[in-house]
């Protein structure tokens, strides 16, 4: 009976600790950029697994957080939002770091987003963040 307790002790006490772990993916690299002065700290997601994995399951984005996809060669690419549950906007950028295209993704859509042109990369932050800072097709991202 103890032995069950114990178990039971355990599994409640380090759940919350699992389900943090998955929200902040503190094993991706974090890294500033900035597109029109406006800076933005980033996740970035460059193994295949990362990438397949992305924002899903997670709860909230921070304010001025993003993921930045990282193809490593410029590509046509395709997202979706199976098991996102948070609304996002993307944008896909090309090896100069010229935004190419900007759409609005809803949470768990499976309606599939796909670069018109090939891109280098495409940058996932909470939905309205480009219009509220601004930002348009054409802007240009830069590494700090």
């Amino acid at each position: 009976m103890r032995i069950f307790f114990l178990i039971l002790f355990l599994n409640l006490s380090l759940n919350p600790l699992y389900a943090f772990s998955q929200n902040n993916r503190s094993d991706l690299e974090i890294q500033t950029i900035t597109i029109n002065d406006t800076r933005l700290e980033v996740e970035i997601a460059r193994s295949l697994e990362e990438r397949s994995l992305g924002l899903q399951n997670r709860k909230e984005l921070a304010p001025n957080r993003g993921m930045l996809f990282d193809f490593i060669t410029e590509r046509k690419v395709s997202f979706w939002m199976k098991n996102t549950l948070i609304p996002l906007s993307i944008a896909f950028i090309d090896e100069d770091g010229i935004i190419t295209q900007i759409e609005d993704m809803e949470a768990l859509s499976l309606d599939r987003h796909k670069s018109a042109e090939d891109v280098r990369y495409a940058l996932e932050v909470n939905q309205g963040w480009f219009k509220t800072n601004g930002i348009i097709v054409g802007d240009r991202m830069e590494f700090h």
